[in-house]
């Protein structure tokens, strides 16, 4: 498959992306645990049908440690014992962050105050941010149709 646009090949796109992209950067710097950021980037990505996003962030994960196991059970996160209550509130927050036009309302009251529990004031900014970032990816990704399948870890910094 090859890529209707090249993201980077106009003034206008780069300087776009480079700025999304330092915004993902600057979330490293948080205290929101990399592992739960890993995880909302896989589940929204997941939902968008970003296989660009899956490939980078499952990579990633795996060589940051995540286990194979959780990795794969991520989009049955609901089911599966291997999530902490804190990603599981995560995982929800960034679903219906992401699923915005399924929701009349948008984030449930339920689901913000049960994330807020296990994730201080800043964590939580870090979260949110977290989803806006790999959804604004998710949406340039699928609708250029970026391909998947060769990146390797550690390639876009």
């Amino acid at each position: 498959m090859d890529a209707r646009l090249n993201m980077f090949g106009s003034p206008v796109a780069a300087k776009v992306w480079k700025h999304i992209i330092a915004a993902g950067t600057a979330l490293a710097e948080s205290s929101l645990p990399l592992a739960t950021q890993e995880l909302v980037k896989i589940r929204a990505s997941q939902l968008n049908g970003c296989s660009g996003c899956l490939d980078m962030h499952t990579k990633e994960a795996a060589a940051a440690g995540e286990t194979a196991v959780r990795l794969h059970l991520v989009a049955a996160w609901r089911e599966a014992t291997v999530f902490t209550e804190a990603e599981r509130a995560a995982l929800e927050l960034a679903e219906q962050g992401t699923r915005l036009a399924d929701a009349a309302g948008g984030v449930t009251d339920e689901a913000w105050a049960n994330a807020a529990k296990h994730y201080d004031e800043e964590q939580l900014v870090a979260l949110v941010s977290c989803i806006a970032v790999i959804n604004a990816f998710n949406r340039g990704n699928v609708m250029t149709r970026q391909p998947a399948g060769h990146y390797e870890v550690g390639m876009h910094g």
